[in-house]
């Protein structure tokens, strides 16, 4: 016989676990991106994203694309990946959830 003891063991257990998974679902997004060489600069990407409408946050390199943390003119905070090499926005994330992804792209 199971006591209420061992049920909010396991309800704690369980919560860990749903607690530990990652914020935005993001380590699996590839750009199919070339040599760095032929990037375009950090700056051309953050541009791009301020004319979605987005207040940048932060721009950085992410494997091999380009990964812009940014909030919607809404106040959401996004997280968003664009190719470096053509500046297309690729996938959008908010709250570990895609809101966005551009017709065609597998990454």
């Amino acid at each position: 016989m199971k006591t209420a003891f061992h049920h909010l063991r396991y309800a704690v257990i369980g919560a860990g676990l749903l607690a530990a998974q990652p914020a935005l679902a993001d380590g699996d997004v590839k750009c199919g991106a070339g040599p760095q060489s032929g990037w375009k600069e950090l700056g051309q990407v953050q541009k791009k994203a301020w004319q979605q409408g987005w207040e940048v946050l932060k721009v950085q390199v992410e494997g091999d694309c380009y990964e812009v943390y940014a909030r919607t003119q809404q106040g959401q905070a996004i997280e968003a990946f664009f190719h470096p090499e053509t500046l297309e926005k690729l996938v959008v994330f908010r709250r570990g959830r895609e809101i966005f992804r551009k017709d065609g792209f597998k990454g």
